[in-house]
């Protein structure tokens, strides 16, 4: 005795339009504020990766004296 189960969906295409907004003045203003916090994460990931580097060149230096 065997079942099956049909997966099958019936899918109507619906009619839509994309509309382009250019946002209000809260928006913008939230997103300069992310853009500014975005930018100072990376300059203290640049800072905090080259102060690793120097880290580990006193310590290959000072392990091989």
């Amino acid at each position: 005795m065997r079942c099956s189960v049909s997966l099958g969906r019936k899918i109507k295409p619906f009619a839509t339009k994309m509309v382009i907004t250019s946002g209000n003045d809260e928006d913008r203003g939230g997103q300069e504020k992310e853009s500014k916090e975005e930018s100072i994460l990376a300059v203290l990931g640049i800072i905090g990766t080259i102060l690793n580097l120097i880290v580990i060149i006193f310590v290959y230096i000072y392990t091989t004296l």
